[in-house]
């Protein structure tokens, strides 16, 4: 049910599945986590991209991955040696400072600087929690939601894939992980299939309003499974 409802969400909104399914599934059982969110990160993307690949920003793209690079490689010493739960609290924090200060402003600038720290920041968090969509979201927040959804989708395809490299080599992707995210593709298709009438809904001129109500609700999850951890 946490993948359906995530999957209605980030095939509206372009992100949300990692809001929604990972804390759930953290508290039901943390010994396949993250590795089993990213089987569904990793395919979730595909069927964005299946409609709107047209609308990707290459070159805010290219700048997000750059960024992600080492963003991930911080995620996976996270996830080996430092507090997980620490990480998670002072990155809600840290997105409901960054959604306070946007949502007074009219645009957000978006340029190389912003795109790559952004990419940074989702790698370390898209990696150690599974959350990795409100730093580039929200960098993103003022453009159309065609180019929101196949921008975050192509992002998250590529980070999900290196984020799974990365946990097999540190040791943290067991198969159990792997057959657990399988599972959960089912109830993945059929979310993404139940957005399509939100999606259209929303890209009269909500997205916006839509991705900083998401991101803050990202963010509160997120410190409440960390306090809870």
């Amino acid at each position: 049910m946490a993948v359906f409802v995530g999957a209605v969400v980030q095939g509206s909104v372009g992100f949300g599945l990692g809001l929604v399914a990972a804390p759930v599934m953290t508290m039901l059982d943390h010994t396949v986590m993250p590795g089993a969110i990213q089987v569904v990160n990793m395919t979730l993307p595909l069927f964005t991209l299946a409609a709107e690949w047209r609308r990707v920003d290459w070159r805010g793209l290219g700048f997000a991955v750059l960024g992600r690079l080492p963003g991930s490689a911080v995620g996976a010493f996270i996830v080996v040696y430092v507090s997980v739960q620490a990480l998670g609290v002072f990155v809600g924090v840290m997105v409901l400072l960054a959604v306070g200060l946007t949502a007074r402003t009219v645009s957000v600038t978006r340029n190389g600087a912003t795109i790559t720290g952004a990419g940074f920041v989702s790698g370390i968090t898209g990696t150690a929690t599974g959350i990795g969509g409100p730093p580039l979201a929200l960098v993103y927040q003022n453009a159309k939601g065609p180019q929101i959804r196949a921008t975050l989708a192509m992002f998250f395809f590529l980070s999900a894939a290196q984020s799974m490299v990365v946990l097999a080599l540190v040791g943290h992707l067991p198969a159990r992980a792997l057959a657990t995210g399988a599972t959960l593709i089912v109830p993945m298709v059929l979310g993404f299939l139940a957005s399509g009438p939100l999606r259209r809904h929303l890209d009269g001129g909500k997205v916006r309003v839509a991705v900083l109500l998401v991101a803050t609700t990202s963010a509160l999850a997120l410190i409440t499974q960390s306090l809870l951890a």
